[in-house]
Parts: structure tokens; sequence; C-alpha cells
């Protein structure tokens, strides 16, 4: 099969994890491909997803200018051109961008005009999630979210938490997502990566995502997978970052297929391009080469990624056409 070409859709990628080497040298002139490849890229096997998340730190030095975010952003545009991505979310917590005095809302501002500079350049679609994170508190998550409120009408499209599941609970984020679905905004949650599927369920009791960012350890609960493919949550799956993290010892051991099968809504996501060196055009030969995923597998995760996208329905419409045509052309 031919993956490079098919058109593809991406839901779940981190900006601040993604960054190519031209794009570090450009911010860092001094930095060697043997130090980028140390600080950059984490190994295929980190201590847990702590150790994994620790490689953007690298990264989120460097992303504090608006030159330095806009470049970053256009960056991670042409990568999409490259993977034949035609529309993704890129999602990034902009609280942690304002070291060197920019404000979150020039944060946003920022990252926002560049993925529309990006789009105009290479043809490929995208919006952009705001992410608040485990360890933050109840005022920065609250902060976010209403960041989130006050862009909307611009590329800005939803509302996320990420980072240290299994070190902080959810009670300082309870007050924002509860605020996200008053307004109204689309929500998605990382769970169910670093914790069982107990994670899953209390995410999806407090939080009420329409998505949750990984889900994999659902596969643990029979119950739950059912309770996700009635309510139609989406899950989106990352396979070699599970495998980094140490959700699964390998692809082998990876619930992905267990998930498919299931009738649960999913889709297939790099989550770091750069900490993860993968791209959807190697996630895809993964999944065909251990569990012999056909043609028709693929197409169905890109067609519910597209159903589950934060996007408007005409841009649904178009990329649903596009990507159905992609795949059987």
């Amino acid at each position: 099969m031919d993956y490079t070409t098919w058109p593809k859709i991406e839901l779940h990628v981190h900006l601040d994890c993604s960054l190519s080497y031209e794009v570090v040298r450009q911010l860092n002139p001094a930095i060697t491909v043997e130090q980028y490849r140390a600080s950059f890229i984490a190994p295929g096997k980190c201590t847990d997803l702590m150790d994994y998340i620790a490689r953007a730190s690298s990264a989120i030095d460097l992303m504090q200018t608006r030159e330095a975010l806009r470049w970053v952003t256009l960056d991670l545009l042409r990568q999409f051109q490259a993977d034949h991505v035609i529309y993704a979310e890129i999602r990034f917590a902009p609280l942690l961008h304002t070291t060197q005095g920019l404000s979150a809302q020039e944060v946003v501002q920022t990252v926002n005009d560049a993925v529309i500079e990006g789009m105009a350049e290479t043809g490929v679609q995208a919006n952009v999630i705001l992410c608040t994170l485990r360890h933050f508190s109840e005022f920065q998550s609250i902060q976010t979210v209403k960041l989130v409120e006050a862009n909307l009408g611009t590329r800005v499209v939803g509302f996320d938490i990420a980072s240290d599941e299994a070190g902080f609970p959810i009670d300082a984020h309870i007050k924002a997502f509860a605020y996200a679905k008053a307004a109204g905004l689309h929500v998605t949650a990382h769970a169910g990566e670093a914790k069982g599927p107990e994670s899953v369920w209390e995410t999806l009791e407090h939080f009420q995502p329409a998505r949750i960012g990984h889900g994999v350890r659902s596969a643990e609960d029979p119950a739950l997978l059912a309770f996700l493919q009635r309510k139609g949550i989406h899950l989106e799956i990352c396979p070699t970052s599970n495998v980094q993290t140490n959700v699964v010892d390998s692809i082998a051991d990876h619930p992905a297929d267990v998930i498919y099968k299931s009738g649960v809504s999913m889709s297939v996501n790099t989550d770091g391009r750069t900490i993860s060196d993968t791209t959807l055009v190697k996630e895809y030969a993964l999944l065909e080469q251990v569990f012999d995923w056909k043609k028709a597998h693929f197409l169905k995760c890109n067609l519910e990624a597209i159903n589950h996208a934060f996007t408007t329905d005409g841009q649904k419409a178009e990329l649903r056409e596009r990507v159905l045509k992609g795949f059987m052309g």
C-alpha cells in the first residue's frame, strides 16, 4: 500500500513536540544534528510519560518570541504537507510561551496568524486547540479556556488538558471544563494514557469531552469500550508514542486493533512528530505490518477523524470528498 499519497487527517499533534532540525537550527544556529537528536527526540523507550514530555522543554525554551512561534508553526504546516495531511488540529499550551514578555493572547494571536500564513503557503487546512496542563492551577486553567472563548472565529477551535495525568488529579480543572461546556466550546482531554480506565471514566464524568486524547487503556475495560462506542466518543490514538511512554511494551501489544474492532470511533495520530520521530506514513506502516490493516481500516479512521473534527459541517463535507477521492483513486 502506498500510504504516502493518501490524504490524511491528524487530530492529535503537539506544536512543541514537533520541531524539525531545520527550524531548530534557524532558532539556534550552533546546534548540531547530534545535539538535536539528544535533546528533542525521545528514545524508543522512556521511563514513563513525564520522561517523554521532558523532551519538549528544549523546544519550549526556544518558542518564546513571535518570530520563533511563527517559524515553528510554519515548519509544522510544511511537515503536514510532506506527509499529505490535508487537515490538522494543532495543540499547545499558550501559558508556557510567556517567559520573555509575550502575553498569552499575543502567543495565541502569533500562532493563529502563522497557521493562516502556512495554510496559504501549503494548502493544508489547520485549526488550533489550546491546552491547559495537569499541574496548572485552577486560575491558569480558567485563563486558558477563556483564551479559547476570546479567540473563537479565528483558527482556535477547542480546549484540551494534557501533561502529567498520573501525577495530578482533575480537581483543579473541573471549573474550567464546566466553563467550556457552558460556553459551548469544543472539548477534548488527555486520559487513559499514564493511568488506566478509571482515569477515562472520571474524565468523561467531570469534563464531558467529545474526544479523548489517547484513551488506549480504555481497552482494559469492556464496559468502558461499550460506553465510548454507544456515546460516540472519539479516541485520538498515537501508537508509537504509547510504546515510548511505556503504556504498552511494543506495537504488537498496542490495543489499536482491539479498539478498532470494538466499533469505538478512533483516528491514528503522531502526538509529537519530533519526540516520537514519526509521521502518519510511519504510523500507518506499523499498523499494516503488525495488525495487517488494509486500506479500509485507514479510510475509516480518517472518516471518523473528519466526523469528530472541531470544524464546520461545510469543511467536513469538503474533507470527506477529498479523502474518499484520494483513497479510491
